[in-house]
């Protein structure tokens, strides 16, 4: 088992930043891909950005140039920085981790993010 745990949410207006964290604890070894993901109000989930165990990199189309994400291995722990928010960025961001071999999804509890025009 993994859990997932997420923090740094909060408010915050246009134009500003916000990092969120992710700690990992369990049976981290197992996971290949670990990321973020965010849904809005009466919208589907969606990737926001994603980070393989080689360090691949993936961003969702609408915060490429804006969030980055990271890790540090020795803390179990990823991050996104995300700058210049907008207020469509508005969502619960969930932290996942993606075992591959039977493609089964960990995720964390959620964390509001709220961006004020």
């Amino acid at each position: 088992q993994v859990q997932l745990v997420e923090s740094g949410g909060g408010l915050v207006q246009a134009g500003g930043s916000l990092r969120l964290s992710c700690a990992a604890s369990g049976s981290t070894f197992s996971i290949n891909t670990i990321g973020w993901y965010r849904q809005a109000p009466g919208k589907q989930r969606e990737l926001v950005a994603e980070i393989s165990s080689g360090g691949d990199t993936n961003y969702g189309d609408s915060v490429k140039g804006r969030f980055t994400i990271s890790t540090d291995n020795a803390k179990n722990t990823v991050y996104l920085q995300m700058n210049s928010l907008k207020p469509e960025d508005t969502a619960v961001y969930y932290c996942n981790g993606r075992r591959e071999y039977d493609w089964y999804d960990y995720w964390g509890q959620g964390t509001q993010v709220t961006v004020s025009s």
